[in-house]
């Protein structure tokens, strides 16, 4: 986030909160605030995932100046970027849900989920959410800051952040 011209801090920028709903999480944009829902989330492994999700969003809005409120596409990458990176989408997770495939499953996953988050959040028809991935997936799905892949394990996303640190290094002698 530093890097990206934003600066968090874990007492201002993070709130637990009792939520209504299905909801565990969510991105403030208004007060670049991520909410946990306290009520919600019960084991370490999904606050794990909805804090990784958020901060996705809170780096797509530090980054990219995100027009949350009146361009769906905007929303629409940060989700698929969000369900992309954040293991919304592991194998794991969708065995949970009962859902199984194995060719192009994960970029199925990663649309469905960011329909839903758009319905979740903005008062638009399904029709306009799916639109709206389907114009910006691509893009969007293959933009995998600050990772520079997919972290599919904590080993991995250990792996990916140690590139992240070390990426400027490999051009600093060209």
């Amino acid at each position: 986030m530093k890097q990206s011209g934003c600066i968090a801090f874990k007492d201002r920028h993070f709130a637990c909160e009792t939520c209504d709903g299905l909801a565990v999480g969510g991105f403030d944009a208004a007060t670049s605030q991520i909410v946990l829902c306290q009520n919600s989330i019960h084991r370490q492994s999904l606050m794990n995932r909805v804090v990784t999700h958020e901060l996705i969003h809170a780096f797509d809005h530090c980054r990219a100046h995100v027009n949350w409120l009146s361009n769906v596409k905007h929303l629409a990458c940060s989700e698929i970027r969000a369900a992309n990176l954040s293991g919304d989408c592991s194998l794991m997770n969708e065995i949970a849900r009962f859902k199984f495939g194995l060719k192009g499953h994960h970029q199925t996953c990663v649309r469905d989920r960011a329909v839903r988050s758009i319905l979740a959040v903005r008062k638009v028809s399904k029709e306009t959410a799916e639109k709206a991935v389907d114009e910006v997936f691509d893009t969007c799905f293959n933009d995998q800051e600050p990772f520079g892949r997919i972290p599919h394990n904590k080993k991995d996303a250990k792996y990916a952040h140690k590139d992240f640190q070390n990426r400027d290094q490999y051009y600093a002698n060209i």
